[in-house]
């Protein structure tokens, strides 16, 4: 097994900003109440199955602030992450995600999102952007003027980030996907981080659970499509 590239001077700065964030629990808290409570517009309801949300664990902070350094110091850098720039570097302290049920529904929710913002007068820094395997579904990203990023992981979902606190640079991520992707990055998540899985038979199986994923939200796409044809 390779040395990790981390240095103890890296992971005593790591202790620090952890610190940092959790003496900032509060503003989080309040950052994450206003978020909730804008995308609980009545203007998104129709469109929307659910939403969920969380605040960063630390011990997962503190994972990924680990292979930040590393990939920084692969990189022949310096790590350069400080208490003053931790709440503008790392964007998704704050998360929010919203899940409908099938593909024709994100153009309006799109939309209202972007809207809310605006009329919030919060800063998208970053976004809308769709990350997706597959082709058919870049294809209608694309139409939207969406960018898209290829997901070698066979992840799908469309991310904004978004800040309310200029002060403080308090961000947050959106991520707006269907109830069958939602399925299918619960189970990745579970089994592929922050580490992949070491058994190959699993990684395969999930990669067979992506495709099952993107045909069910197709034939959920159908089932709308004919419903709201015979309307």
């Amino acid at each position: 097994m390779a040395k990790s590239p981390v240095t103890k001077s890296d992971l005593k700065q790591i202790d620090r900003l952890v610190a940092h964030f959790k003496n900032n629990q509060e503003l989080f808290v309040r950052f994450s109440d206003n978020v909730r409570a804008l995308f609980s517009s009545d203007r998104l309801t129709p469109y929307v199955h659910s939403t969920k949300w969380r605040i960063k664990n630390p011990d997962h902070l503190r994972g990924k602030l680990i292979r930040k350094a590393s990939e920084i110091r692969l990189a022949g850098k310096k790590f350069d992450i400080t208490e003053e720039n931790l709440f503008e570097r790392i964007t998704d302290l704050v998360g929010f995600r919203i899940l409908h049920l099938h593909t024709s529904q994100f153009k309006s929710i799109n939309g209202i999102v972007l809207g809310l913002i605006k009329e919030e007068k919060w800063e998208l820094i970053e976004g809308p952007t769709a990350r997706t395997w597959d082709d058919e579904f870049r294809e209608y990203f694309k139409s939207l003027n969406i960018k898209t990023l290829v997901s070698q992981s066979m992840y799908t979902s469309v991310h904004y980030v978004f800040t309310a606190n200029k002060q403080k640079n308090c961000a947050a991520e959106l991520q707006v996907r269907t109830l069958a992707e939602e399925l299918w990055g619960e189970v990745d998540h579970k089994i592929n981080y922050p580490h992949p899985s070491d058994r190959s038979s699993c990684r395969e199986q999930i990669k067979v659970l992506a495709r099952i994923t993107s045909s069910c939200t197709r034939l959920v796409d159908s089932i709308f499509h004919s419903h709201q044809e015979n309307d």
